[in-house]
């Protein structure tokens, strides 16, 4: 089934490439670099490396307490960071600096892996979430690398595309020295496609352990201040395509009720970022854009993000926070981030990738679901009227990400045996 796979995506490898240079046509990002993607590069070897691969943004920063902390356990180790995407890579530069060492990772092409293994020499390779590639995990065992699945999720949609290819996966499972999911839920599904329960230790999200800087209250200050501090202010962070439409419809519904009231609209991907900007102006908003340097004015309806890594900062400085990738179907994103300020959280219904998550803020009275842009107008004016009510979902929120921290330290217990 492994070389029935490889034969598929040797196949398939020049639509990939014709897909990062349509993509690079947004973000040039995507056409560099490309050497590295086949497992070449100048990177020098680095034996005895531990070696973390992180997708996306989302995924680098769930992993930035598991980095910081094997720094600070040894500022000396090698640590090699790969990500998959031009906005990971930046939110590594962006956190770490030099500290360590990026490269993106080589396509799951044997040649590509097997040149990269050779080159960077690793130790241990955490792979964070759910990434099942199974010639790379096949060749780190062949390497006798141990690889360990950190902070694993599994949808059921996902779970069901992978039922698809028992064998493979099954396989590919076997290959791993330790899992380690989020949830038992995440543990049940990958049980059902074969993992071995002796290597499968349930450790918590590693999100409900994020480190907030000490300075990032004093930044959403900053900000609140620019934004304007008497009037109200929500923020959409993370919309995909077709929820900006909505969100937009949503903020014409709010203003009837509190005419001053500002948007701060932020785009999942980069490439959007000029396309929601015109669309906002279209739709008759007076619109800022961050990255511009304009004042936000009484005037201004909208204001548009378009930079990276100020997300938190963003959720600081406002009142409540959609987050999307929820009301279109996109499986969601992580609600901890504005919970850990005491931020109030609205989401749609496609949270897939986040259901315990979810559950658990809706649970507490940290969040609620809204279907569309009716109900989520109706929310963010409801709670945007309602100071108590909002400051005590926030609250509860970040009592829950209190009491749920931990899931770090169970994660180190699992990686002791590699990092001796």
């Amino acid at each position: 089934m492994r070389l029935i796979y490889t034969a598929i995506l040797y196949l398939l490898t020049p639509l990939v490439m014709l897909r990062l240079l349509w993509r690079s046509r947004a973000d040039p990002d995507y056409r560099r670099r490309w050497p590295e993607r086949f497992g070449f590069g100048s990177t020098q070897r680095r034996p005895g490396a531990i070696w973390v691969h992180a997708v996306s943004v989302g995924e680098v920063q769930a992993a930035v307490p598991l980095i910081r902390s094997l720094r600070e356990c040894d500022p000396a180790l090698p640590l090699v960071v790969t990500t998959t995407t031009p906005t990971g890579s930046r939110h590594v530069r962006r956190v770490f600096g030099q500290d360590v060492i990026h490269v993106y990772i080589p396509y799951d092409l044997p040649g590509a892996v097997r040149r990269f293994l050779r080159r960077v020499r690793p130790r241990l390779l955490i792979v964070m979430e759910t990434e099942i590639w199974p010639n790379l995990y096949h060749w780190c065992r062949r390497a006798d690398i141990p690889v360990v699945l950190a902070n694993a999720r599994l949808s059921e949609r996902s779970a069901a595309g992978y039922a698809r290819v028992p064998g493979l996966v099954r396989d590919t499972l076997d290959c791993l020295a330790a899992i380690a999911p989020q949830s038992q839920l995440d543990a049940a599904r990958l049980l059902a496609l074969g993992a071995d329960p002796r290597r499968v230790s349930v450790t918590g999200n590693l999100k409900f352990d994020v480190r907030l800087p000490a300075s990032l209250l004093e930044q959403a200050q900053a900000l609140r201040r620019a934004l304007g501090t008497n009037r109200a202010v929500w923020i959409a962070a993370s919309t995909h395509e077709g929820e900006d439409e909505q969100v937009l419809k949503a903020h014409a519904a709010v203003r009837e009720r509190i005419h001053d009231a500002l948007l701060v609209l932020v785009p999942r991907h980069p490439e959007r970022f000029a396309r929601v900007a015109a669309l906002c102006r279209r739709l008759g908003y007076e619109t800022v854009v961050r990255s511009a340097g304009g004042p936000c004015l009484p005037r201004t309806a909208v204001f548009l993000c378009d930079t990276m890594g100020e997300l938190p900062a963003f959720y600081g400085a406002s009142d409540l926070a959609f987050v999307g990738g929820s009301l279109a179907p996109a499986g969601g994103h992580n609600l901890l981030e504005p919970a850990a300020l005491g931020v109030p959280v609205l989401t749609g219904p496609h949270m897939d990738n986040f259901l315990e998550v979810t559950e658990l803020m809706l649970q507490a009275g940290a969040a609620r679901t809204v279907d569309g842009s009716d109900a989520l107008a109706g929310a963010v004016t409801e709670w945007l009227q309602n100071a108590p009510l909002r400051h005590r979902a926030g609250e509860q929120g970040r009592a829950l990400v209190e009491r749920n921290r931990g899931s770090l330290e169970r994660l180190l217990a699992v990686l002791a045996p590699y990092l001796d």
